[in-house]
């Protein structure tokens, strides 16, 4: 009988090497994945998920890294007995990969058609002309809109959603048997993650490669995989068809990555983390119908802390060498009221205008036209004391929070450097004894005030962004895709510490994201973005539950709801 299997892993050890002492990262892992078959490894950072796929490429680090133990067989030829020199005629050719962050792994410097065009010059016989000829029809295939303009554009010319179907392009131009896709969605739009998942399932029907998906979100896997392997801490915990996994899942870490992402469908007080179900201690407590009324009616006796009213951004848009430029409204008409202590979702595609929104409010981009009033009071015109006073008063959450961190500075010293600038503390002394303080009810050790940026992890990092961020007693706080790129564990822990904080101290929030299910467990009120226009606004469980315009319904729809 002949072997189904297409690859098969079996007893796999990895360790790294770190000064003298060497760490073992993967750990005895065992599966197999068929032919013609989609199987997804699921796990947070850390859980040796990406290590573990980047043996199956030879791509292990040298040096600091080596397979202790184990076999990865690829149609009865054992890749862990190949040399580097033997993998350059099997990477890209019987297996690709398709890398997380299409920006970093696509030639910033080359067009992107001459960038497939490589792949398809090592791997093929085929002329120049037949080259290109092909690379559009990938383009095609992948559905590129004006397949000829994609060829000659650079990467930073096309969007995130386009960049990722360029990758996916290159990685399918030999045909590969195996498909490795490691966190091919992380960054994009619901919508753009949908029709990405769907154009990988329509190539590997139409080619019958099988794919390695990678991913943390269990959710996302559930509505592609046909099998999946859950890894924690460098071993596989849990394995089996996704129907199984997804509905009776058995180790407490299963448990734990299904239910710590928001729920569309009711809102618990506080979200569980893989802590609550490694230690049996999850809270079930819903917010009632009747909680969110009685809220709401005292939220909306006040006065609006934030009114925006008919705000315009325009760009000049250039259209060519030759051609005249053309206006373009990035933000068109928006009006809106934002109360103490609410939060207010904002959501809509890459491009809608919600990033630019944010920024003309914080003042950082100046609308074009309209009024913002803050506290009833103008804040388009103000002078430079004024200005300075409504920085400390209206502050924001950075997306990738190392990006936003002096790397040169201690993690004590980005805090308490804005708080010099903004007079708050009357001495070092008190000052340190504050960032102490905030410290701690972010969740960090006191001993985070010495150490520098790149000693944290990436849920870590974004703490110590939100001290930053609170130590200057704002009011009101802008969240921009501040919790997107961070594992659902730790996103839930970054939820529920806003939402304590603003509890404590009353914070209102702006909360920017493309992950409706996050938003909708964080809102009061949602606001819709297309095109630089509100399309829809109300209260977020209303629109959830019964949207009014097709464009919110087809956010909704494209949500990853699980089995």
């Amino acid at each position: 009988m002949l072997d189904t299997y297409l690859l098969k892993v079996d007893n796999l050890s990895i360790s790294f090497k770190n000064g003298n002492e060497e760490h073992h990262i993967i750990k005895h892992i065992s599966y197999m994945l068929n032919k013609n078959e989609i199987v997804a490894i699921v796990g947070e950072s850390g859980s040796g998920k990406s290590i573990s796929s980047l043996a199956l490429m030879g791509l292990l680090p040298k040096h600091i890294s080596r397979i202790t133990s184990g076999s990865i067989v690829l149609e009865g030829r054992d890749l862990v007995q190949l040399s580097n020199k033997d993998f350059k005629t099997i990477r890209g050719n019987e297996i690709a990969m398709i890398f997380q962050e299409p920006m970093s792994s696509l030639n910033p410097s080359m067009r992107c058609g001459k960038q497939v065009e490589e792949i398809l010059k090592q791997h093929s016989q085929l002329s120049k002309s037949q080259i290109k000829t092909e690379v559009l029809s990938l383009f095609d295939r992948v559905k590129l809109p004006d397949p000829n303009r994609i060829f000659a554009s650079y990467p930073h010319e096309i969007s995130g959603g386009q960049k990722q179907r360029v990758m996916i392009a290159m990685a399918i131009a030999c045909q590969p048997k195996l498909l490795i896709a490691d966190e091919p969605t992380t960054a994009l739009d619901v919508t753009v993650q949908k029709d990405i998942l769907e154009l990988l399932k329509d190539i590997q029907k139409a080619t019958k490669m099988s794919i390695l998906f990678i991913s943390h979100d269990l959710s996302l896997v559930s509505e592609f995989a046909n099998r999946v392997l859950v890894m924690y801490k460098g071993e596989i915990v849990e394995q089996g068809n996704t129907f199984t996994i997804f509905n009776n899942p058995k180790h407490n870490y299963t448990k734990a990555l299904i239910g710590a992402r928001p729920s569309t469908e009711f809102r618990l007080k506080k979200l569980p983390t893989i802590k609550d179900f490694m230690q049996n201690t999850v809270d079930r407590s819903i917010v009632s119908q009747e909680d969110r009324i009685i809220r709401h009616k005292k939220l909306y006796s006040k006065q609006p802390l934030l009114e925006v009213i008919d705000i315009e951004k325009t760009y000049l848009k250039k259209t060519g060498i030759f051609s005249k430029n053309i206006l373009f409204k990035a933000v068109d008409g928006v009006s809106f009221k934002i109360y103490p202590s609410e939060t207010i979702g904002l959501v809509g595609e890459s491009g809608c205008g919600k990033s630019t929104l944010g920024n003309a409010i914080l003042l950082l981009d100046k609308a074009t036209s309209g009024i913002i009033k803050f506290k009833g009071k103008d804040i388009t015109a103000l002078n430079k004391s004024e200005l300075r006073q409504m920085r400390k008063d209206i502050q924001i959450i950075f997306q990738d929070p190392f990006a936003s961190l002096n790397p040169r500075l201690t993690v004590g010293n980005a805090i308490v450097e804005p708080m010099k600038v903004h007079g708050i503390g009357n001495s070092s002394t008190e000052r340190k004894e504050k960032v102490l303080d905030l410290l701690k009810k972010v969740g960090l050790e006191e001993s985070a005030f010495n150490k520098y940026p790149h000693e944290f992890s990436g849920g870590q990092r974004q703490r110590i962004g939100i001290a930053r961020t609170i130590a200057l007693e704002p009011q009101l706080i802008i969240c921009d895709e501040s919790v997107s790129a961070l594992d659902i564990s730790v996103q839930a822990q970054v939820l529920n510490l806003l939402n304590d904080l603003k509890s404590q101290f009353g914070f209102t929030y702006i909360f920017i994201s493309h992950d409706l299910a996050v938003v909708k467990y964080m809102a009061d009120q949602l606001l819709v973005m297309n095109k630089g226009k509100i399309e829809e606004i109300g209260d977020a469980d209303h629109i959830y539950k019964s949207p009014q315009k097709e464009y919110t319904k087809k956010l909704i729809h494209a949500i990853p709801k699980g089995l």
